[in-house]
């Protein structure tokens, strides 16, 4: 069986250079467009992402769950959205590097996770709301092959014994999208995944 978690650090890497791609080119007008993540303008999803990873890091030095969803709405953007993405990302990946970090039990708000589910979850946090970023700026939305195809085959490991879940029937969806219909057999893997992930691609923001 293939281990879920192996090449978690250079999914991780991968999917953040795919979003600050993505940031890059966002224009200045545009940071208070709406993405599909209703509650979030272009600004707020990548303050989510910056606060997201900032967050896990936290999880790694002893905070708590609360201590995450305590701070994850408050601003960590300042006066440079970009920077604060891309140092972001490499404070997470240097958090995760340190030796045990992947064994290391962590009170993630959603249950106690390893770090190597935890880097896993975050991981295709990032993949999709790349997506999301391309949709509501208007950016190539194409995914990384490699990261859908990982998504797509061990999402319910990703997810496993959570309180909540992407595709859990029970999930209140407070944390997630609720899963779109059904799809023709037709339908690429990334239209697949992101349908599991509640997006709509067919829908305009």
């Amino acid at each position: 069986m293939v281990d879920a978690f192996e090449g978690l650090m250079e999914r991780f890497v991968l999917a953040g250079a795919g979003f600050e791609r993505v940031l890059r080119a966002v224009r200045a007008e545009q940071w208070a467009w709406p993405t599909p993540c209703t509650e979030w303008d272009v600004r707020l999803l990548t303050n989510h992402m910056t606060r997201g990873n900032l967050g896990y890091v936290g999880l790694l030095h002893g905070a708590t769950g609360a201590d995450f969803l305590r701070l994850r709405d408050t601003d960590a953007l300042g006066a440079e959205p970009l920077g604060a993405y891309t140092r972001s990302v490499q404070q997470c990946a240097a958090a995760f590097a340190r030796p045990g970090a992947l064994r290391q039990v962590l009170d993630y708000p959603l249950g106690r996770v390893t770090g190597a589910q935890a880097l896993a979850v975050r991981t295709t946090d990032s993949v999709i709301h790349t997506w999301d970023l391309a949709r509501a700026t208007g950016a190539d939305e194409n995914l990384d092959t490699g990261l859908v195809a990982w998504i797509d085959d061990h999402l319910e490991e990703i997810y496993a014994d959570l309180a909540e879940s992407p595709t859990a029937p029970e999930s209140t969806h407070r944390f997630f999208a609720a899963p779109g219909e059904n799809l023709p057999p037709e339908a690429s893997r990334q239209l697949r995944l992101l349908n599991r992930m509640g997006r709509n691609p067919e829908r305009r923001v």
